[in-house]
């Protein structure tokens, strides 16, 4: 126990600092048994330090991904026991981690990315679409994060992402625009430009930093990208 809580505060001080990314390859080179624990942890802390531990985490399950499959697939399954109600966890975190360990490892994507997307599509049957706003944000980031590096793989994603554009929280509708932009058609423009005017603030974690941004300019970045891949083919 005293070893973990030694492991805990080594960790939170190299997040906390303002270089955190140069510690990164440090705490991916670390035994995964150790960090995962500690950095599921500062999930709960929101903000930055969420952020951080979650970029961390998904580096961690990439290495591990390469030496252990087995162990990284045992811990995917543990993230998805978090976001089940009967785990009894709030799930903060959870969903993002799982897209960034899978933006680490293409064999972890390729087997788990249609459980990101099953939280986001209602069904008539019994399925796992999620009731509480802050939880689906995190799966529309983890998406739209994914589509960016696997655009096929996500693709089917498409439709339940147009729903989250009607998303009665303003952040889901701006993270469901943000990652539309990636895989979305012109058929999801006129939707898109429904939002032009939703200035409600979103904040978008990309390229390792917190951007406040709005739902009427993520979705402005949708229609361009969007048109723009168009154009290109």
């Amino acid at each position: 126990m005293a070893r973990f809580r030694a492991l805990k505060t080594e960790l939170r001080s190299m997040l906390e600092q303002p270089d955190w990314e140069a510690s990164l390859q440090h705490i991916a080179a670390m035994p995964a048994a150790q960090t995962v624990g500690p950095l599921m942890s500062f999930f709960l802390f929101g903000g930055e330090m969420k952020w951080r531990a979650v970029t961390a985490f998904g580096l961690v399950m990439g290495k591990l991904a390469q030496e252990d499959l087995e162990q990284a697939r045992i811990i995917m399954r543990r993230l998805l026991w978090h976001m089940n109600e009967e785990s009894g966890n709030i799930g903060w975190g959870i969903a993002e981690a799982m897209a960034e360990a899978m933006i680490n490892s293409q064999t972890l994507a390729n087997e788990y990315n249609r459980m990101l997307h099953s939280y986001i599509r209602e069904t008539s049957d019994d399925d796992n679409y999620l009731d509480h706003p802050p939880l689906r944000r995190g799966v529309y980031w983890g998406l739209g994060r994914m589509a960016k590096k696997y655009p096929e793989l996500i693709r089917p994603s498409v439709r339940a992402l147009s729903w989250g554009l009607q998303d009665e929280d303003p952040e889901g509708r701006g993270l469901s625009a943000w990652a539309l932009g990636f895989i979305g058609t012109e058929t999801n423009i006129p939707a898109l430009k429904s939002l032009l005017d939703d200035t409600c603030p979103v904040e978008l974690f990309e390229n390792r930093k917190v951007h406040c941004t709005s739902v009427a300019q993520l979705a402005q970045q949708a229609i361009e990208h969007i048109q723009s891949h168009h154009t290109v083919d």
